[in-house]
């Protein structure tokens, strides 16, 4: 078994100069936990729903909101990314890409062609999808 065969293939990804707050819009309406972020189409980086809860201020809104809480909506998606995520390509084995997940802390690995265009993603989830409907 691939990458191929259990990676989500239409994913979405978001420019390096996106702001926080539509990448959170983007995440909540698919229901997504991981954003790719591309500069001329090559992933550059990769943003986590941890990354945003870390980064955006949790008094937006709130009573006590203060002028520097917004300040931290005007983020861009370079500022907030992991640099250089670790990748894998189509055929990397699924053996190989549950090492990752075991290896580094980390929860989803994208997956790229030669020349580094986003071609799908997998989570940590989706190796369970995959583990339960194949039982």
């Amino acid at each position: 078994m691939k990458a191929q065969d259990i990676m989500v293939k239409n994913v979405i990804c978001v420019e390096m100069d996106e702001r926080l707050p539509n990448i959170r819009k983007i995440m909540e309406t698919n229901g997504f936990h991981h954003i790719p972020v591309t500069e001329k189409g090559k992933l550059v980086g990769i943003i986590s729903d941890r990354d945003l809860l870390r980064l955006i201020s949790p008094f937006i809104n709130k009573v006590s909101e203060q002028p520097r809480d917004l300040d931290t909506l005007n983020r861009a998606a370079h500022q907030a990314m992991t640099r250089q995520p670790i990748t894998v390509k189509a055929d990397t084995s699924i053996e190989e890409i549950i090492a990752w997940f075991k290896r580094v802390d980390i929860s989803c690995l994208p997956v790229v062609d030669d020349e580094h265009n986003v071609i799908g993603i997998i989570s940590w989830r989706d190796l369970i999808h995959h583990a339960t409907f194949k039982s």
